[in-house]
């Protein structure tokens, strides 16, 4: 067909082919642009993200893969693309892997050759039918039981290709969305999980939680970020929202007489977050109206989308951007974007945080609204069978207000339950194999999905962690104090391993001259939250998996036995005799001497 042409229309067609190509890299090519023009500015809701790729490569920067993917195709606009080739249960390759992210689908091959969906729950809270609809679509397009997230959401895993679409729709059917909920992206908000039930807190969270949520859901410009980004507001209250493990935390707070703004109820704004990188949200000293914390969070991410790194994704997180500019930079860069100066109040203007209860999530807990509690439930490990689900949307409906709150501990809160229906909650919820008793280490509990069904884990977190409660609760039966065991599987720490009383994270073991290894930890004390937060301290490396539960076992007798009382928490204890002392202590116990 070509030989149809003449020399010069050839030439014609074949420039034309290279400014459509051109157009893709750039975002888009002017009418009438001549030869040598500069091109076009970007337009539309991706333009701060392909500015932010252009001045990376002007820089003399490679951008990484995922950059490119999400510059070749937005997954938005591919969606109905992967939506026929998940139809025809074809497997994603790694980029449209990636793309599926941005609508809530986790292709976990090699580990499952099946999707796991994040599903976004603003707050943590579902309505009772939700709950059991999700148990539904499980049973229909799923493994049949689902996961209690670290971010007070829902997981299900294991569909297939051909599942995906359907699974979504369904979502959609009961209300719910995944989209965004992986990937590059804003993930799911957390705020506390008593929100308007608790008689300590400053404020309720449900109304900002909510707003920020549909915030996110309705600006395409807020996708497709350097890295994800999570955002969290804890309002004060008996039971935490881990907000400083965010990259924005926004804290309830009572600001007192004589500071440069009204007392009163405000939000303070906290950053940089990201335990896994050894590094806890600090007090930027701005605090804010509650109404405003959407826009100044607005304000944030979009400085980070324009000046994140685009070519190292494990130097992506907005943590990095602060690190290299100062907080005073970044805030500066943030009140230009939105006209104005920030507030600022001095910590000694600043009411103390309450103290907050480590047990508040598990069992029987007065509300502020006469004669009626909330029951937290103990989910090992945060798994529950479909069956289970139903049967506990249910007690939610007949015996509480229908609603069921999610925790960041991998558990969920009946609320609205009268005094006299408590006693039978109890007893439905140890009738469907579960418990509401704070007893041991297994309502602490903390683990990743692990190496059963993640490719990034070491370890076989969630397994692990069971044994660990088993050993503990059969040999440490005096232990009369909560103890909060976080296990994580690598790096990326979703379990939050260094904020744990004890925490552990997946390494490979070392067993013999041939390299041989096992699944294994390392293992830290001491770390802290709310108004303790704290780093852990690592104390031992490479423990083999089959050891850990004597480990364990070794640092409750040692704190036990040392400690001034049980109102000595064991994370002040680690803090008094240093994580080091802690260690050898440990190491004198009968549980590590006999094995060492």
């Amino acid at each position: 067909m070509a030989d149809n042409f003449n020399a010069e229309q050839k030439r014609y067609l074949e420039g034309f082919a290279s400014g459509i190509a051109a157009a893709r890299l750039t975002g888009g090519l002017a009418i009438g642009q001549g030869a040598g023009a500069p091109p076009a500015e970007p337009t539309g809701p991706d333009a701060i993200h392909i500015k932010a790729q252009d001045r990376t490569i002007k820089d003399g920067g490679k951008l990484c893969d995922q950059e490119k993917w999400k510059r070749a195709e937005n997954p938005f606009d591919g969606h109905n693309r992967l939506k026929a080739e998940a139809a025809a249960g074809k497997q994603p390759k790694p980029e449209d892997n990636f793309r599926w992210r941005y609508h809530g689908m986790f292709w976990v091959a090699p580990n499952q050759t099946s999707y796991m969906c994040r599903i976004r729950v603003p707050n943590g809270i579902l309505q009772h039918w939700q709950f059991a609809g999700i148990a539904d679509l499980a049973d229909a397009h799923g493994g049949g039981y689902g996961h209690v997230t670290t971010r007070a959401g829902l997981q299900v895993r294991e569909i297939s290709p051909e599942h995906a679409q359907p699974f979504l729709d369904g979502l959609t059917d009961l209300g719910l969305t995944a989209q965004g909920a992986g990937a590059d992206n804003i993930r799911n908000v957390t705020g506390s999980p008593a929100a308007g039930i608790d008689a300590q807190e400053l404020l309720d969270t449900r109304p900002l939680t909510k707003a920020w949520h549909n915030w996110i859901l309705n600006d395409r410009s807020l996708y497709g970020l350097p890295r994800k980004f999570n955002v969290s507001f804890d309002g004060g209250g008996v039971m935490p929202a881990l907000e400083e493990t965010n990259d924005i935390g926004f804290q309830a707070i009572q600001v007192l007489e004589g500071a440069s703004v009204e007392p009163g109820v405000w939000m303070r704004l906290v950053l940089g977050g990201i335990s896994g990188h050894r590094d806890l949200a600090r007090d930027t000293g701005v605090v804010l109206r509650p109404e405003d914390c959407n826009r100044v969070a607005d304000a944030i991410i979009r400085v980070f989308i324009e000046n994140g790194d685009r070519t190292n994704r494990n130097k992506a997180r907005m943590k990095y951007v602060l690190d290299a500019w100062g907080f005073e930079k970044y805030l500066a860069a943030v009140e230009e974007k939105l006209g104005r100066k920030l507030d600022r109040v001095a910590p000694e203007h600043v009411a103390p945080r309450k103290p907050t209860d480590r047990f508040s999530h598990v069992g029987v807990h007065s509300q502020v609204q006469p004669g009626l509690n909330w029951v937290g439930v103990v989910l090992p490990v945060g798994k529950m069978t479909s069956d289970q689900m139903r049967g506990l949307a249910k007690i939610a409906a007949e015996c509480g207000d229908g609603q069921i709150r999610m925790t960041v501990w991998q558990n969920f809160i009946f609320s609205g339950v009268p005094d006299a229906r408590v006693d039978e909650v109890e007893a439905r919820v140890l009738a469907l194999g579960l418990s509401v008793k704070a007893a041991g280490i297994r309502s602490g509990l903390v683990a990743c999905t692990g190496a059963r069904g993640c490719k990034f884990a070491a370890s076989d977190t969630k397994g692990h962690a069971m044994l660990i409660a088993d050993h503990v609760e059969a040999t440490v039966t005096e232990l009369d104090v909560p103890v909060n065991v976080h296990l994580t599987g690598c790096h990326h720490s979703c379990a939050q391993h260094y904020i744990g009383d004890i925490g552990l994270i997946g390494a490979k073991v070392v067993v013999s001259e041939e390299g041989d290894t096992v699944e294994g930890y390392d293992i830290v004390v001491g770390g802290g939250f709310a108004e303790n937060p704290k780093i852990g301290t690592e104390i031992w490396k490479a423990v083999k998996a089959e050891d850990c539960p004597s480990r364990v076992e070794a640092l409750l007798r040692a704190y036990l036995a040392r400690r001034q009382g049980p109102e000595e928490s064991f994370q002040s204890f680690t803090a008094r005799i240093s994580a080091e002392s802690l260690r050898d202590a440990a190491e004198e116990q009968p549980a590590l001497k006999a094995a060492a």
